[in-house]
């Protein structure tokens, strides 16, 4: 069995070989979260804003984003990922959406990878629909929430 590893033997960089990994049912979900002025979170929850739905535009990308994170991040594997959600969650105090996202396959590799960039892409997505009306906000807390499957088993953040 071959290192899990993205370094070869001579230290260079390379996609790491899963093939003796066994295909095992992964899971993986992830959150962002997008601080903003409270009349813009306002205006999203009313469905006043200019260009629409945001929220909705917000869900596609993450769900297209965690489709193409091997477009992405170097030396990810090309994924065929069996479900996709993502939802955004307006919070009052502060004014803020939470996104979750989570991954889900039967393969040879984990999914935290997709089910982070979906996080991150609705996030930013967000933050480009929303930034004519709001240049104060703020993207953080973007992390891993939990990942079940392989050969590491199931961790959960605390």
């Amino acid at each position: 069995m071959s290192k899990l590893t993205h370094l070869d033997d001579k230290g260079a960089a390379r996609m790491v070989d899963v093939t003796s990994k066994a295909e095992t049912e992964r899971e993986a979900r992830a959150e962002a979260r997008i601080i903003m002025a409270p009349a813009t979170l306002a205006m999203i929850v009313d469905g006043q804003h200019p260009k629409g739905d945001v929220l909705a535009v917000a869900r596609i990308a993450g769900i297209m984003a965690a489709k193409k994170t091997h477009d992405l991040i170097p030396l990810c594997h090309a994924l065929n990922l069996t479900s996709v959600r993502v939802e955004l969650s307006p919070e009052l105090e502060p004014a803020a959406v939470r996104i979750e996202a989570r991954c889900k396959l039967s393969g040879q590799t984990g999914v935290e990878m997709e089910a982070l960039t979906a996080a991150s892409i609705a996030a930013l997505t967000l933050y480009d629909m929303c930034k004519a009306v709001d240049r104060g906000m703020v993207i953080e807390s973007v992390r891993l929430l939990e990942k079940t499957g392989g050969r590491s088993g199931h961790w959960q953040a605390v």
